[in-house]
This record gives C-alpha cells, structure tokens and sequence, in this order.
C-alpha cells in the first residue's frame, strides 16, 4: 500500500513537472520579445471571449460573454452581450462605458496617473505587453506546448485593484486565459477565442452616445 502510494505521488509530481517547467529570468526576457516581435508585425488583435467573475459578495459566480478589439498602444473596444449588456471604448484619451439597457453612459478622462489608468493597464496587460517589465515582476514558466507569464503589480495604485495577473499562451504565443485575482480575494478568469489579427476600422474606437443617453463622469471633469 505504501509502495503504491509512493509510486502515485512520484507519478504524479512528475505529470506536473511535465506541465509546468519554470523559466529562467533570461529566458523570460527573451519570451517577451519574441511576443513583442511578433506583435509589432501586427499591433491589433481582435477575439471573442468568455468570463467568470467569483466575488465574494455573491453566491455564485457571474458569467459573461462577448468580444474585444485592441490597437496597440491603447485603443480598444470590449463588448459584453447578454442579458446585462454594456460597450467599454477608449481612442487612449476617453474611455467610454456605454449600458444600452438602462440608456446610460459613463465617460472618463485618461492620462491624469490615477486608479482608473492603473485599472485599464491591468485590464489590457495580456493585450499589451510593451514595457511591462517597469510595471510588474515577471516569472513565466512552459507549460505543456504553451507558456504561463505571472505578474505582480509594483506601483501601488495597481496593487490596490491587481494583486496577481496571469496569463496563459498557446504555441503560437496567442492569448488563450487570464485570471486577475484581486487584493478582495475576487477572481477574474477570461478565456478567449477566434483571435484574429486582421486591421481594425479604426471607427470602432470611436463613441458617440445615442440620442437619449444619460451621460454621466463618475470622477468629474
């Protein structure tokens, strides 16, 4: 009984040996320029998604489902469908949250260095991974056929709504899973699909609230 027990847990520590071999600093380094190569031959990215949020002000997780574009260095569209719909835009200046379903919109202002930057860095982190070295520490390990980057938030304002992102990449270095676990102990697990980097029209970055809409600026002017 021991024998076989000893020889179980041999067999499975070297499955997970198998799946998840860390890499070294230098060899993290040289992944993310491999990645950074890569993506400056094509600067945008567009994929659908599917997203668990666990929260523990709810009982059970909450679902979603939808669409994202992005255009290096900071454009981008996200759009959640179903039954509590809602459109985010940000041309890099603006960042518009658009909810159709209760004719509302919020509009903020980029660039002021505040929560809300630090927010949307973190959001598109596995989208945009320029520079990331001077805002997170950055271990990364081969799992399988593919790659896990891990990163630790050093700037406070993004420890007080990141405390660890992680994502997941195939093969081909294609974003295929994040999971943002915040400092409340709330976990964000995005996975996408169908990415595509064909060129965007550049109109999607672009908002104008309908006629009709509520518009709101939660942080002022």
């Amino acid at each position: 009984m021991k024998l076989c027990l000893s020889l179980s847990l041999c067999f499975f520590s070297f499955i997970s040996f198998a799946q998840a071999q860390e890499l070294s600093p230098t060899e993290v380094k040289t992944l993310l320029g491999e990645i950074r190569q890569k993506r400056a031959a094509a600067p945008q990215v567009q994929a659908d998604f599917q997203e668990q949020k666990t929260m523990k002000v709810m009982n059970k997780p909450v679902s979603s489902s939808g669409k994202v574009w992005f255009q290096a260095p900071n454009k981008f569209r996200r759009e959640v469908r179903g039954s509590s719909p809602s459109v985010t835009v940000s041309d890099g200046k603006t960042l518009w949250i658009h909810y159709p379903k209760f004719q509302s919109a919020e509009q903020y202002t980029l660039g002021k260095r505040s929560p809300l930057d630090a927010g949307i860095a973190a959001i598109t982190a596995s989208l945009n991974l320029e520079g990331v070295e001077s805002s997170y520490n950055i271990t990364g390990a081969r799992e399988g056929n593919g790659y896990v980057l891990t990163l630790l938030p050093r700037a406070a304002a993004t420890k007080r709504m990141l405390q660890q992102f992680t994502i997941r990449m195939n093969q081909q270095l294609q974003v295929q899973r994040t999971e943002m676990l915040q400092p409340n102990g709330d976990r964000i697990v995005t996975t996408y699909s169908n990415e595509s980097r064909a060129p965007i029209d550049q109109s999607l970055f672009n908002f104008t609230p309908p006629n009709g809409t509520k518009i709101t600026k939660p942080l002022g002017r």
